[in-house]
């Protein structure tokens, strides 16, 4: 059996579990640049605001105080996802996590009559050790499982826990309510497309024969029908898999043309991607770097460009990719374009320890290689230790045009527990 427990209203349930007076209180978090809600508490669905909302339009509700709007916070929500998955790590060794709010838990080895049982102790333990509130699905399939957690959450007799299978009286009735568009991976062409041959809901596709579905379709939507149908067939990628490319971009709080401001913000990209791929233990045989002025302003002069770097050898040396980084920019910066957005991709990457030696190599490149690795490590443990970006290459400045507005941002509390003692 395999279970899926997802986090309810994560962003938001992150912020009340350090402010408990946001409990009952209409809460949204905005994306980044403070620009639209993405994330929505009960109380605030209840006032009709929709999921990407613009934040200028909640401003009336904001200043008669009816609503809270936080900017986002992802240093304490990646916590607070470890925080959990930690706790489902004392149940089960299978935990994978899907998102920074669902993960699913293997639960081989459990007798049926005890999986109920056990899914409700979850349920209590992550709320009572995290402060987050979850509902749990558990089910043959992970397919099945994300319709069960569904349940779980929409439906109250479940009251946040639902146990599905095959052979029980609520699996017809609870597929037959569950629209073809909720089904995992069936998106909207597929449910108009299904529709002409009669497949209008969860038990319709469940009952379809795979063979004609993989031939009217694909392989993929035929390993789903097995899926409803209670065979397990579809695998998650390994979370530990290294990435083929690390990208790390963003859209500026605002426009500029200042060339200063738009390096930092390429430079403090460059740093952060090399940072992932020492985190991955891979070294980078080039570097991509793309400036975009804003498309939707076409009352300006439109410049979007790119380009390649190649590294001298493979590395994840911050020095060495920071100074190809700059060398790309200086190719493709123009002034008097006012730019949105940038971006650093690290590509071409190998295996740190597979990576091929050069001939060339001489006793004193080796010690160079080892004296790199041992400042790179230092440099990652006290980011790491002390928050990121504590220790860089150069410091930008913290009104450049680059940087994210975050207005309401709250602490970056941190919820690793070897910091717990400190704060209590």
């Amino acid at each position: 059996m395999i279970g899926l427990i997802d986090c309810n209203n994560f962003y938001v349930s992150c912020e009340r579990a350090f402010q408990p007076r946001l409990e009952g209180v209409p809460v949204g978090v905005l994306s980044n640049n403070d620009g639209c809600v993405i994330a929505r508490s009960n109380e605030l669905k209840a006032l009709g605001v929709a999921m990407g909302t613009p934040a200028f339009e909640l401003q009336p509700l904001l200043r008669q105080r009816r609503i809270t709007l936080l900017s986002s916070n992802y240093e304490l929500y990646g916590d607070m996802s470890s925080r959990v998955q930690q706790v489902l790590e004392e149940f089960s060794a299978g935990v994978e996590p899907y998102s920074i709010d669902e993960m699913f838990v293997r639960f081989d080895g459990f007798a049926p009559e005890q999986m109920h049982r056990h899914a409700q102790e979850l349920f209590t333990k992550v709320r009572r050790f995290t402060h987050i509130p979850v509902c749990v699905g558990i089910a043959p399939t992970r397919t099945l499982a994300k319709l069960a957690n569904r349940a779980a959450k929409k439906l109250p007799v479940y009251g946040g826990v639902c146990v599905l299978k095959t052979d029980s009286e609520t699996y017809e009735p609870l597929l037959r309510q569950v629209e073809l568009g909720d089904v995992w991976g069936v998106g909207r062409r597929l449910v108009e497309r299904l529709a002409l041959m009669g497949v209008h809901s969860a038990w319709d596709l469940a009952q379809a024969d795979p063979k004609q579905i993989r031939q009217r379709f694909s392989v993929t939507l035929e390993r789903t029908c097995l899926e409803l149908k209670g065979i397990p067939c579809i695998e998650m990628n390994d979370p530990g898999e290294a990435r083929k490319r690390i990208m790390t971009s963003r859209s500026f709080g605002r426009m500029t043309d200042n060339r200063e401001e738009v390096h930092q913000a390429i430079r403090q990209f460059a740093q952060r991607s090399a940072e992932k791929l020492r985190g991955q233990d891979s070294l980078a045989r080039a570097v991509y770097v793309f400036l975009k002025t804003n498309r939707h302003r076409p009352d300006l002069p439109q410049y979007s460009p790119s380009s390649v770097v190649e590294l001298p050898c493979p590395t994840d040396d911050s020095r060495g990719i920071l100074q190809a980084a700059s060398q790309a920019f200086a190719a493709i910066y123009r002034p008097r374009y006012r730019f949105m957005k940038a971006g650093v991709m690290l590509v071409d990457l190998v295996d740190a320890n597979r990576a091929q030696l050069s001939l060339l190599d001489t006793p004193e490149s080796q010690a160079q290689r080892e004296r790199s690795d041992r400042l790179m490590a230092t440099l990652d443990a006290l980011n790491h230790r002390m928050g990121r970006g504590t220790v860089t290459f150069g410091r930008a400045s913290p009104k450049a045009a680059w940087q994210l507005r975050c207005a309401n941002r709250t602490p970056r509390w941190t919820t690793r527990w070897d910091e717990l003692p400190r704060l209590r």
